[in-house]
């Protein structure tokens, strides 16, 4: 059986991705994108740990981000992905800017 060497040389980005206090974020949404990429970005959620694993990803550079509603983003830029090989990217989320919104009606008596 032949594959095609593209094919042979998937590379993987994994890590875990934790909040200022060391605590797992769980639900983050991980994307990476790169013109290696047909489809431009792939993207996966973290798990119960904080867990995330990009699979079948092409030898070429990609940019990294994390995102999660309450917490600035993160994002690493420029990582070179070589054939065949698994990078890990941990990444640390700090709380960003609390809304809270208060409505208040009234009516005359």
């Amino acid at each position: 059986l032949l594959l095609p060497s593209a094919a042979a040389a998937q590379s993987a980005i994994t890590g875990v991705v934790r909040d200022s206090s060391g605590g797992v974020l769980p639900g983050v949404t991980v994307e990476a994108a790169s013109n290696a990429l047909i489809e431009g970005t792939r993207s996966a959620i973290t798990d119960a740990q904080g867990l995330y694993r990009l699979v079948d990803l092409r030898p070429g550079t990609y940019t990294v981000s994390f995102s999660l509603p309450g917490f600035n983003s993160f994002k690493r830029e420029g990582l070179q992905l070589a054939a065949e090989f698994t990078a890990t990217i941990n990444a640390e989320l700090r709380v960003g800017a609390l809304e809270e919104s208060i409505i208040v009606t009234g009516a005359a008596p």
